[in-house]
């Protein structure tokens, strides 16, 4: 199963008169990290950052001005998201922001039965929380030491790594697949089919000294002693 764990940079809250300023996400194949990442500054199209935002991402009017608008950006987008289940934290936010962007092309929204919210899936497994990211890095080991801001691609890399642990960590992304399951059982029967008694027993190993020991100890148990089921 392909996913796309994203994040996105936004001017300010209101996803009707704010605009998306950055977008990143990665690639991940049954849980694992395939490598493939997409990442993306936008121009807001004369919409100016409110301050609030501002001191989350640090992402100026002045460094927007000569990047891409969002209909330049969204086939490149789309190339790396469509077809996949889509992850982000508190994912309505993300998905809300994307989707009033496709309606100003006039593209239909994003399926919802795409979106995995992971604050979700937070709330459920720890229900004490907290269970903002930086949060859930500390609860799961991860470094996050470098986020000294929101920004998208970082905030996803790290998100990915967190939805990997919520998932069972990376060696359930190691699990196999139905073909190698299928080739383990058909090897573990054919091991079953061959084995049984041995066509001679062992060598004894033990020695004279070591055998007359055991026998000693033997009679110190007394007669209900489990030893004595077992032949010499």
């Amino acid at each position: 199963m392909r996913e796309i764990v994203f994040d996105t940079e936004t001017t300010g809250l209101d996803n009707q008169t704010d605009r998306v300023i950055e977008i990143g996400g990665v690639e991940l194949a049954n849980k694992f990290p395939t490598g493939r990442s997409f990442h993306v500054y936008i121009n807001a199209q004369g919409q100016k950052v409110h301050p609030e935002a501002l001191a989350v991402h640090g992402i100026t009017d002045e460094f927007l001005q000569d990047k891409p608008v969002f209909a330049e950006i969204i086939e490149e987008m789309s190339t790396l998201f469509d077809g996949a289940k889509l992850v982000a934290h508190n994912a309505s936010f993300d998905i809300g922001f994307i989707n009033a962007e496709y309606a100003r092309l006039g593209l239909p929204p994003v399926d919802p039965g795409r979106v995995v919210d992971t604050l979700a899936l937070a709330r459920r497994r720890h229900p004490m929380g907290p269970n903002s990211l930086d949060a859930l890095c500390k609860r799961y080991g991860i470094d996050n030491s470098h986020r000294t801001k929101h920004g998208a691609l970082l905030d996803a890399e790290l998100l990915a790594e967190v939805y990997i642990e919520m998932n069972g960590g990376r060696q359930a992304a190691l699990g196999l697949t139905e073909s190698d399951a299928g080739a383990s059982v058909q090897s573990r029967s054919s091991v079953t089919a061959s084995t049984g008694p041995r066509p001679s027993p062992l060598a004894v190993r033990l020695s004279a000294e070591e055998r007359a020991a055991h026998l000693k100890l033997k009679e110190g148990l007394g007669d209900k002693a489990l030893w004595n089921k077992y032949a010499e």
